[in-house]
């Protein structure tokens, strides 16, 4: 459990006090009892304020903070302060800085501008870890320890391409395995030292855009990034760990972020956190998506809301208010997709700088009269009120979607078959199908455990790891329902094609081969002809971006392509697989078809949605623990809607009110039914 000290839903954010002086530390302490916050997260960008010198520290402003937190009730997350190293460090040690895509050497400046493979900042920031665990470790106000900030961004420097060489050799050994696994006998790259390799960017394999000549190379770069910055944490971890035994650690993740293989960090982290920041414009599922992948991190265990704002961000090319009602709203989407904390960025507005016109819990008019202030003290109200009673409740899914950084990568280096394919948006497409219908999803890994769900949907699933189909076929032949998509199974991990016909090693699951892939052009379309109807689809449905065209085998055709020279072959299929089926969709296919698509395949392995007839714009969501089911509506729209929640009692524990048949549901508004005996 993430707030065994403090047991309640934690609730509260980043703060910097040293920004600021007694008389605002007062003013926040009166504010912050107003509003119910009962954590901050302290000490993240600080390190030029604890180390003005090499060989320098001086703690006193942290101590005199962690006291006065602790005397005004406050409990603290204390971050390392290593997210930017200070100016003197930079310019004593020059290889602290990165080198960008383009081959140029950074200066001091902004942050996250700390090359990973820098001995200098591994040394110091592993430092710094060490002295603050060992003089906080005992500190009554300490709940968590929080690493670095928002880990990302890649180096090019000589440094990182010389660990870029020992890592090669630690994954592959030899020279000639690199030359394989890289397909190097193509354009003439065949190496016969080390030292000739160099780091793929703007200087050599990669351009704009995100594609690469060599994707293979490119592809094991992004590994050892992912991987050279998840050591630098694990540094500081270890560092804190020789003090701080039972603390749990974490650091704050940033929910698709394309660069990190999150899979691979949540191994490492005690407790999975991260920051949400939507637009105004983002679709709602897409934030769901995002917070049940978090969820997904570490096999269902809840998550902190690391970060949200309160009003608006500064960073997005246009920076919207959060509506009245909205950020509640959206801080009960959180809590109703597995988060066990409601946490701001930030409790008060900065006074300059790039984040002065970010949103924050104490805006610069500096007082409690404002419209934010007031929905924060609300929403506080109601933390305290539901207490530990959603601690650790957990999702009971039984529709799993995969997703896969790797995969990503792959994809989206791949030059060709289109620019338009984007490995998370086609996810999306499937899981926003199924939010919905009202059926609950646990985003998981390709190494996850499948048994226990009774449909694995793996939207492009172009990169095949070992061991993948071995799992798949086995959860599909105990009666398991598998879903895949076009362009999946044609790369093995090092993005070599599997020869003999696509989906490669899927072939044997699906009972197809395909032998083409169109492309079209942006908002041009084919279509999805049903031979037969099939739940309530029937007729044709538009299809659009690429399009395999296939050859059934022992699958059985379910829909045909409509137009265009490859009308009449096989766009849906479905193939009996032990006591399971395996289903092929070809293309890309629009929203009207995967609705009553998937909800026939969730009707056929009994899987109710949470509600029936889940009114547009309204979100249902569900947690359940020692017995107990919690059921989450969650009105998007303005406007007041009903919901059908049937015959048995429910008590809303917001309002207190029994309700059966109908809830009524304001605009904006949120209730969290539990079933009455």
């Amino acid at each position: 459990m993430i707030n065994k000290k403090l047991p309640k839903m934690w609730y509260g954010g980043d703060y910097n006090p040293e920004q600021w002086g007694m008389e605002e530390w007062k003013e926040d302490h009166r504010m912050f009892k107003l509003a119910g916050i009962d954590v901050v997260t302290i000490n993240v960008f600080s390190w030029a304020l604890n180390q003005p010198g090499e060989n320098t520290y001086d703690f006193a402003w942290l101590d005199e903070t962690m006291d006065r937190l602790h005397a005004e009730g406050l409990g603290v997350v204390l971050a390392t302060s290593t997210a930017a190293h200070p100016a003197w460090m930079a310019k004593r040690h020059p290889d602290v800085t990165r080198v960008d895509f383009h081959g140029r050497k950074r200066t001091f400046g902004g942050r996250h501008n700390s090359c990973p493979n820098s001995l200098t900042y591994r040394k110091y920031s592993g430092r710094m870890a060490s002295k603050l665990a060992e003089r906080y470790r005992d500190h009554p106000a300490l709940l968590l320890w929080h690493v670095s900030n928002e880990y990302g961004g890649y180096c090019y420097c000589d440094h990182c391409a010389a660990a870029f060489r020992v890592w090669l050799q630690e994954r592959y050994a030899t020279l000639e395995a690199v030359n394989k696994a890289w397909n190097t006998r193509f354009w003439g790259h065949t190496f016969y030292d080390w030292d000739e390799i160099v780091l793929p960017n703007g200087l050599s394999e990669e351009g704009e855009g995100n594609v690469s000549a060599f994707q293979g190379i490119s592809l094991d770069f992004r590994r050892f990034m992912s991987d050279s910055l998840l050591d630098c944490y694990k540094i500081e971890a270890n560092a804190i760990r020789e003090y701080s035994k039972d603390v749990p650690i974490t650091t704050n993740l940033m929910g698709t972020f394309p660069q990190l293989n999150y899979f691979d960090w949540a191994k490492e982290m005690d407790i999975i956190s991260w920051d949400n920041y939507p637009s105004i414009t983002t679709p709602v599922s897409e934030t769901a998506m995002v917070h049940d992948l978090m969820r997904g991190l570490k096999d269902g265990a809840p998550f902190m809301l690391m970060e949200q704002t309160p009003s608006q961000q500064n960073w997005q090319a246009y920076n919207s208010l959060k509506r009245p009602g909205v950020m509640r709203l959206w801080s009960y989407q959180a809590v109703a997709r597995g988060a066990d904390t409601v946490m701001f960025f930030q409790m008060r507005r900065s006074v300059g700088a790039c984040e002065k016109y970010h949103g924050a819990v104490i805006e610069h008019a500096g007082h409690e009269n404002t419209r934010v202030f007031r929905e924060v003290a609300e929403l506080g109200e109601e933390l305290v009120q539901l207490g530990d009673t959603l601690l650790d409740a957990r999702s009971d899914a039984k529709v799993a979607i995969v997703y896969d950084w790797e995969n990503r990568w792959a994809i989206e280096l791949s030059s060709g078959p289109t620019v338009e394919l984007q490995y998370a948006n086609e996810v999306h497409k499937y899981y926003d199908a199924l939010f919905k219908l009202g059926i609950q999803v646990d985003m998981v890994s390709v190494k996850a455990d499948y048994s226990k769900y009774d449909i694995v949907i793996a939207p492009v699933m172009y990169m095949v790891k070992s061991g993948f189909v071995n799992k798949v076929e086995e959860f599909t032949a105990a009666g398991g329902t598998f879903v895949t998509t076009f362009f999946s199974g044609i790369v093995n991990e090092n993005d070599l094609v599997t020869l003999g016909g696509y989906p490669g090693e899927l072939r044997n699951l699906l009972g197809i081969w395909a032998e083409e892939i169109d492309a079209l052009p942006a908002g041009q379309f084919n279509q999805i002809v049903m031979k037969e109807p099939l739940g309530q689809l029937e007729g044709s449905y538009n299809c659009e971006l690429l399009f395999d065209l296939i050859h059934a085998e022992s699958a059985e055709v379910l829909a045909e392509y409509g137009s265009d020279f490859y009308k009449g072959m096989p766009a849906v299929t479905v193939n009996t697989f032990g006591k399971g089926k395996a289903y092929y969709v070809a293309t890309s296919a629009c929203a009207d078809f995967l609705q009553p698509f998937l909800a026939k395949l969730c009707s056929d392995q009994g899987i109710q949605p949470l509600v029936k007839d889940v009114p547009a714009g309204v979100e249902a969501a569900k947690r359940v623990k020692e017995g107990r089911s919690f059921l989450f509506l969650l009105n998007h729209n303005a406007e007041h809607t009903s919901v059908n929640i049937g015959e048995g009692k429910l008590r809303d524990l917001l309002s207190g009110e029994i309700m059966q048949g109908t809830a009524n549901l304001p605009g904006r508004g949120v209730m969290i039914l539990e079933g009455m005996e």
